[in-house]
Order: C-alpha cells, then structure tokens, then sequence
C-alpha cells in the first residue's frame, strides 16, 4: 500500500521541476501528448567507441579513459533494448515521478571506519553513477531524467578526493539533466501542482523529503521495486558485456591459481592468488567471498575460512568472481591439489562434469529451469547407483521421487547473475515448487536459519526435490496414456517438463544463469537428516558412502546467456583435461 504524509509546502511553478528518464519507450507507445512533444531518447554507445581494453575488446563509455570521472561511471541502461521490460512499462502508470536515493558513505557502528563504499544496486541499474550521496529522479509522463548530485566539501577533497562535478557527470552520462541535490526538496514540490500525482520509492526509510510543503502527498512504496527486479532479469547487450569482462578476469585469475597451485600450502595461498590476479587487471571488487575450500570443507557450500593447510587433502573448490564495474561473475572449479584425481575424486568429479554438461547443452528459450534441475538429478542418481553408493536394488525414479538424491545434491542448479551475484528474478524464482504437495513445514526448511531473507540460491531439501518430481510426473500423466506411475522413466518424466505450463520461471533470451551441479560428502548432514531417516537410509549403502567422506565436495559452474536459440557460455576458465594439464606444466607460461 502507498503512503501518505501531511506536510507543510511552498507553491513551485511547475516548470521549476523537470523530472528525469529511467527507461526510455518507443515513441510509438508513448501517449499521443507525450510523442507529441518530441523527446527522443539519447542513442547509446557503441562499442565500437571503446578506449578502455579488458582481454582485447574495448568498452563503451562516453567519459576519457583513464579520467577519474570514468571509472564513476557505467551507464548500463542506456542499452536496454527499448520496449523491452523498461521499469515505467513494469510499473503500468502513465503519469507519476519515480524516486530513488543512492548509498550514503557508510560506517561502522561506534568507529570513524567503515566499509568500502558499495552502491545500491537499482539505483545503479538507472544511472549508472558510483559515488555516494546522490539521487535520480523520473517523470514518467515528460520521460524526463535527472541525476541529483552533492557538491563536495574542499575539507572532504583534503581527505578522501573529489567526486564528480555536475559538468563531469554531464559529460560522462546520457541523464537528461544533472543537478545539486541541496535543490532536489524544493523540486519536488512541482510534482504535486496539479494535486494527484505519485511519488513512486523502493522503501518506506528511502522516501524524499519536502521543503515546506502543506497537503497530501501520495508515496508509494510498493510497485517501484518489483518493477525494476522484473527489467532487470532480461540483460542489455551493455549488461552482458560488463558480465563478459567479468568472468574473463575471473576465468584468468582461476587460470593462474591452477598454474601456482602445487606451490600453495595453506587455503589463504590460493585466496591471495585469485585477488591479487584480478586487482593487477583492474577488477578491484569480489562479487562474493572467495571459497577456497580443501578436502572436507569442500563439503560446505559456503565456506569462507579460507585458512586451513592442504597437506593431506585431495581436491579444492575454488568458488570466485570478480566484478566488472559492478557486475558479477560467479564461476566455480574443482580440482586436485596435485594435479591427479583419486579414483574417488574422479568418479564424482566425472558425475558432475556429466550433469553439468547435459544441463547446459538443453538450455534455451522456453525451457523451465527446473526441469534442467531434475535433470541433473537424474543423472546424479544414475552414476551413484553405479558407484554402489545408492543401492543396486532401487530405481532411478524411486529414489528421486524420495528426494534422496539432495543428500549429495543439495542446493538449486543455479541462479540469475548481474549486479548481485545471486540476482534478481523477477515475478518468479528459477526452482520454487508451487506445488500443494509441499508442506509448509518443508517451505520453512528450505529457508536458511538465521537468514535475513529467504537466499536466492535455493536450499532443496529432499520434500520439495519430491514435489518437483511429482508435480513433473502429474503433469506428465495429464497428456499421457502410460497407467502406473512406475511406468513413466524418468528420463521422460523430465523431458515432458521442459516447456511445461506450471507458473515456474522459464528461460528467455537474455537471461543470465549459473549452472552450477555439485556432489558432496558433508558427514553432519547427512548422518543427521539422511542416515538416521529410514525413509531415506534403505537408499544409501553405507559401506560404499564411507569411502567418499574424504573427497568432501565438487562444484563446476559456469556463466550462461541465454540466446535466441540455445546460449552462450561466458566462462572460460579451464576445466576437465586442460585444468590437469595447466596445474601438471606449472608455470611454464
């Protein structure tokens, strides 16, 4: 519900507020008194136009490269491709102003320190400015754009620097007007002559304020979010550009971990080759912290300790990425410390190559993306019931139809990727059930304690892996003439949910996604919620399952841009023979 507030006003001339573009329309869809009026979006760059080079391909921006202002600048939005989720045509207004504040400087609690600034990433999404203290505003009805900016202290340049002028970000930005935010109060009083307009905010604590105003002004806090999330799932070719560069820092930087590898004696080693790498080429942020995870703790998909020697452990999960002017990549190896598999470790590290492979090769527009995670279940169950860890006696559908596998496969696939590492999805997530099969019980289970939120990697647990399935064979029998439901192979089973109609998110050109299956031993879990739960246990041979506890994890993940007609793999890092090859020759390059 929107908000409204009582509050004391001085009458503006209306013409003493121009409100500014988020997203800019075709003119052909805007009202016929806006078209009118002749504004015309700013072409974006090309590029072409590049002078900045990151692995031999320039990026666009309209600032000099190497100025101080252009590494304050990335204005990604200016390459959405018009009337395609733009926020105003997400948001179904035609008139109204749209308010977003940027990240203030922050600090530590009871400390003259803080964090290294972050900006807020919607407010990024629209303009592309990386600096603190600033606000955009957008008239929606006049497509007008303006970046609110703060003028910097000289006392503040003595100690931190400058940011930029109004001058600089003009020249550095395609908004339609730059302006002192000290003036952004007194101008938004114009937005309510003529009464009724909407002052549309993210949240009820990121309201603007009014200078002096007197009467009823209606706040929103409701629409303005979800709308953006929803534009923000489709990339621009700009987008996927900055997620390019990204992952090719980040693919590099894996590379030169793997050349140093046999040198490393402690988990932290590879921690400082991975960062120091993307520093030296300009990726100065991690778009999450690193995961350097040996032996055992590779079983914790989190893990972040990164401080334990590797003597005497067989594989490492290096889960990195880098940013690219605030643009994530997130990539994930797996690979032995001394450049040879254990049979063990290279049983499970071919399972996951398998499931990771057959998953990315039937990605494309209209597939639903938990259908490709059934997939890969199915082929987790199969190579372990080869292996003699699950027992010869139960089936491929049996024991997927228990939700068994998420002992060893225990979390979503994978995820959207952009300005957050695990980004936004939109009006639907990759993999939630929506299945009345799922208890409400299991919906708080597959919720991390302690969790502000809900995480957008999901947990699946072995109630709504279950329901995935089921739904999935219900589906399936509705356009089928197969009787027993121990007649349907799984194989079909997921096939037939591919494309299904069942209101979970499918994927569109555009879209960029992690593939990311993994296997893992992680004792406490699994003795805790598998062994110790007959419904489960009758599954699992114990026998063979203690000969897998020291391998502790296998994770491979790659980037994925959906295409017209299949996609494109961003990640480059080296994987499978030509990893064993790079960390067996050193570094001999």
């Amino acid at each position: 519900m929107g908000t409204e507030m009582e509050l004391h006003h001085i009458l503006l001339a209306v013409d003493e507020f121009d409100a500014l573009s988020i997203e800019r329309s075709p003119a052909s869809e805007l009202p016929p008194s806006i078209q009118q009026q002749g504004i015309k979006a700013k072409a974006a760059p090309t590029a072409a136009s590049a002078e900045e080079v990151v692995g031999d391909k320039p990026l666009a921006d309209k600032a000099a490269a190497g100025t101080e202002v252009n590494s304050m600048f990335s204005p990604a939005w200016l390459q959405r491709d018009l009337g395609r989720f733009p926020v105003a045509k997400e948001l179904g207004v035609r008139t109204g102003v749209l308010y977003l504040a940027g990240q203030e400087q922050q600090l530590y609690e009871d400390s003259d320190m803080g964090p290294e600034f972050r900006q807020r990433r919607h407010f990024y999404y629209l303009t592309g400015a990386d600096f603190p203290g600033c606000a955009v505003t957008y008239d929606i009805q006049c497509d007008y754009l303006i970046l609110w900016v703060p003028q910097t202290d000289p006392r503040t340049v003595l100690w931190y620097g400058r940011t930029p002028t109004i001058e600089q970000c003009k020249a550095a930005t395609h908004v339609d007007d730059v302006r002192p935010i000290k003036d952004l109060s007194r101008a938004l009083c114009g937005v309510f002559r003529p009464p009724g307009n909407t002052v549309y905010a993210l949240h009820p604590d990121q309201v603007p304020r009014f200078e002096h105003h007197k009467g009823t002004v209606h706040i929103d806090t409701t629409k303005l979010k979800p709308a953006i999330e929803r534009a923000r799932v489709i990339k621009t070719d700009y987008e996927i550009e900055l997620i390019r560069r990204a992952n090719a820092v980040s693919s590099s930087a894996h590379k030169a971990v793997l050349t140093q590898i046999k040198r490393c004696k402690n988990e932290r080693d590879i921690l400082a080759l991975f960062t120091s790498h993307c520093l030296h080429h300009g990726a100065k942020q991690q778009a999450y912290p690193v995961i350097a995870a040996s032996g055992a703790n590779g079983s914790t998909l989190h893990y972040t300790d990164n401080d334990q020697p590797l003597a005497g452990r067989q594989l490492v999960v290096l889960d990195a990425g880098a940013e690219w002017r605030c643009y994530a990549s997130d990539i994930t190896r797996t690979f032995p410390l001394r450049g040879a598999f254990t049979p063990q470790a290279a049983a499970i590290h071919r399972i996951v190559e398998r499931m990771q492979n057959e998953c990315i090769e039937r990605i494309r527009p209209g597939v639903s993306f938990h259908a490709l995670h059934l997939h890969a279940c199915v082929v987790a169950v199969t190579e372990l019931l080869a292996l003699g860890v699950l027992h010869h006696t139960s089936s491929v559908a049996e024991i997927i139809g228990r939700g068994t596998v998420a002992a060893f496969f225990p979390h979503g696939l994978g995820h959207h990727v952009g300005l957050e590492v695990h980004d936004v999805s939109g009006r639907q997530r990759l993999l939630a059930t929506t299945s009345a099969s799922a208890s409400a019980a299991a919906t708080v289970r597959a919720t991390v304690a302690g969790a502000r939120r809900p995480p957008k990697r999901e947990w699946v647990n072995p109630e709504m892996l279950a329901s995935l399935y089921w739904d999935a064979v219900s589906s399936m029998k509705k356009t089928t003439t197969t009787g027993a439901v121990g007649d349907l192979p799984p194989n079909r089973v997921v096939a037939s949910s591919q494309g299904g109609g069942d209101g979970r998110q499918k994927l569109e050109k555009n879209m960029v996604v992690t593939v990311e299956p993994g296997i893992y031993f992680c004792r406490e879990y699994i003795e805790s919620f598998f062994l110790n739960d007959s419904a489960h246990s009758k599954y699992i041979n114990k026998e063979e399952l203690a000969k897998y506890w020291d391998v502790g994890g296998v994770r491979i993940e790659d980037d994925i841009l959906v295409t017209e007609r299949g996609y494109e793999n961003l990640t480059s890092a080296p994987k499978g023979e030509e990893m064993l090859k790079i960390i067996n020759e050193g570094s001999a390059e």
